[in-house]
């Protein structure tokens, strides 16, 4: 392990998102189906590890030691503890870099700062973080005190005068698309989605602190508040901007992409999952009718890509996994053509690179969903299961 400074190979190779590490994830998926072998896995593996690992306190599920114990944690989809004495070291080092983490947030919080992605998100902060400890570590304390400092995000924090939710960020969510003053994001990648799926999935599996189901609750009604409809069916904001919360209406003209990283798919997977960890089937209904209305010609028109993040494979994947907990057939009578549709654009464009997220080993394990259902759990890295 190592928190020196590393070459640009060593940092992309124990990517998640774009490196070996994601890519052994396919490898993986392969294996465990029987259509590849072990040795292959092997590879890949080496190739992800070959450098010195981050495990320093900037390290998190896409990055460093805890990618690479999520990779591990995959190759064992089938009850047997491959890699089992690297896995537990790799552990050790996600419950340090966890407790960095949480001491950080803690402190920035009582000095009345704002958050930042870095903090909080799936790809690098504490959501990804608790994402991983429910896979691996269910029972630890220190998942418990993450889901504690995630519930608390979800209160409100004033700044100028104005209340704002305690995921505002002060930074842009693209530098090609600034806020100037800061926004809220709703995305599952970067905001509110993603905290309410990870604080549903860990209730769904019994992991439940103080005030966790109060902050689901919340984020139920804050993004029924933000619901938008169009000709297109439902859809949200992808950020909120001071003026949106001022005047109440949002800026942004109409429905973006449908993506899973920030569009309608992966907010109302996260909406089911927070509907199921309540209980609520009238809801669990509601929220199954706009991912389904969402995954019409209109909208995925929109789509400019096929990879995971922000292309068809990821809604693919979001919609398949949202239809085996659905109430009604209406998600999974969908799947078909998604299906071919993936299949029909994969053929002339993978996506950019061999990586994960954006890159043919994504699009790739979600063509295998198509036709077996993941052995390897690698989609849980998504917060869609």
């Amino acid at each position: 392990m190592s928190s020196e400074t590393l070459n640009a190979d060593e940092m992309i190779a124990q990517s998640l998102s774009r490196g070996a590490a994601g890519v052994a994830l396919l490898h993986i998926e392969r294996a465990l189906s029987g259509t590849e072998d072990w040795q292959n896995v092997h590879a890949h593996l080496r190739q992800a590890t070959s450098g010195r690992i981050v495990a320093a306190e900037h390290a998190g599920l896409y990055y460093g030691a805890p990618a690479l114990a999520f990779v591990l944690h995959a190759a064992s989809g089938d009850g047997k503890r491959r890699y089992r004495s690297t896995a537990a070291r790799l552990d050790g080092f996600v419950l340090r870099i966890a407790c960095l983490r949480l001491a950080a947030a803690t402190a920035r919080m009582d000095r009345g700062e704002p958050a930042t992605f870095q903090e909080y998100d799936l790809f690098s902060g504490l959501i990804g973080i608790a994402a991983l400890l429910l896979r691996r570590m269910p029972e630890s304390d220190v998942l418990a005190r993450v889901l504690q400092h995630l519930v608390r995000l979800t209160h409100s924090r004033v700044e100028d005068g104005m209340e704002l939710p305690g995921w505002w960020v002060p930074h842009d969510p693209d530098p090609i698309l600034p806020t100037p003053d800061g926004h809220a994001n709703l995305g599952m990648a970067h905001g509110a989605a993603g905290l309410l799926a990870v604080l549903s999935l860990a209730a769904r599996h019994g992991c439940v602190v103080r005030g966790q189901r109060e902050a689901i609750g919340f984020l139920l009604s804050w993004f029924s508040r933000w619901r938008q409809i169009s000709a297109d069916g439902p859809w949200w904001p992808q950020w909120l901007t001071r003026e949106d919360l001022r005047c109440g209406q949002v800026t942004q003209p109409g429905p973006g992409r449908p993506s899973w990283c920030y569009g309608a798919p992966g907010i109302t997977r996260a909406l089911q999952l927070a509907a199921i960890a309540l209980g609520d089937r009238a809801r669990h209904r509601a929220v199954e009718k706009d991912l389904a209305a969402c995954l019409n010609a209109g909208q995925l028109r929109q789509l400019s890509d096929v990879g995971l993040c922000h292309g068809l494979a990821g809604v693919y994947q979001t919609a398949y996994r949202a239809s085996q907990d659905a109430l009604s057939g209406e998600i999974a009578a969908r799947l078909p053509e998604l299906a071919s549709l993936l299949i029909e654009q994969a053929a002339s464009s993978c996506g950019a690179g061999a990586g994960l997220l954006t890159g043919e080993a994504g699009v790739r394990l979600a063509m295998a969903a198509t036709h077996t259902p993941p052995r390897s759990g690698w989609d849980s890295c998504l917060l869609i299961t």
